[in-house]
């Protein structure tokens, strides 16, 4: 199942709507963060984290467009710049929602708008969020297989010229020298000593390596879940964005 709850900052002048989004919100099992104006949203974002901003677009000190080009544009929120942003406005001209478009908010509602519309657009962003993560956390495990197998292959090659060398020097020993014979044998010690060091630190490597594949495992969709989950996913959006 996926997690479509999180932590949501609401920002909005008007203490009804804030009110309402946090009530409504947090009993359906939503985290909720309320800022009243430009400036203590930005300042929420860097203390609170949020999964989700719903942000009004005319607000005091700074307006909606100002807080999302601090947010997606400048240094200072450089960790933040990934943040869903989804924008309330009472602009209605299709310039003032291409404009919000064009500055990375990723959904525009226009006012006055419908409860279910808004909650429909909130879980269609938390859908693919989570889908981004299923694929994001699918592609470091198949990096961690990868660097596994490359591992294994530096071994083997590694250790394939030494293990050639000895047969090799086996086969020129003669027995009866005893000095040749006595040389052969602490060659031999020094060659074993080496290779069951690369082993141990191989094994070492591939356990570790093991235990994040397996951590990162736990909780991850199988291909044919993921693949019902994105189909559902577009479906769903395609619905939300059409407004049925």
């Amino acid at each position: 199942m996926m997690n479509l709850t999180g932590k949501i900052l609401i920002v909005d002048d008007d203490k009804m709507t804030l009110n309402f989004f946090y009530i409504t919100l947090s009993k359906l099992g939503f985290e909720v963060i309320r800022a009243e104006d430009g400036e203590d949203a930005l300042e929420k974002v860097k203390l609170y984290s949020p999964d989700l901003v719903l942000l009004d677009n005319i607000l005091p000190k700074l307006t909606g467009f100002d807080v999302t080009r601090r947010i997606r544009k400048t240094k200072e929120f450089k960790t933040y710049r990934n943040t869903p942003i989804i924008m309330f406005s009472a602009l209605n001209e299709p310039k003032d929602k291409v404009r919000g478009l064009e500055m990375g908010v990723d959904d525009y509602i226009t006012k006055p708008f419908n409860f279910s519309e808004v909650l429909a657009r909130i879980r269609t962003i938390f859908r693919h969020k989570e889908l981004s993560h299923q694929l994001l956390q699918r592609e470091r495990r198949l990096a961690i297989l990868e660097s596994l197998n490359a591992n294994l292959i530096s071994f083997t090659r590694h250790i394939k010229k030494p293990l050639s060398n000895l047969y090799e020097e086996i086969n020129k020993i003669d027995y009866s020298n005893k000095s040749q014979l006595m040389k052969f044998i602490r060659k031999f010690e020094e060659d074993y000593k080496e290779m069951l060091a690369m082993l141990d630190g191989l094994e070492e490597e591939i356990i570790e390596l093991e235990q994040k594949g397996d951590n990162l495992k736990k909780g991850e969709l199988s291909l044919e879940e993921l693949e019902k989950k994105i189909i559902k996913h577009l479906k769903s959006s395609s619905k939300t964005m059409s407004g049925e």
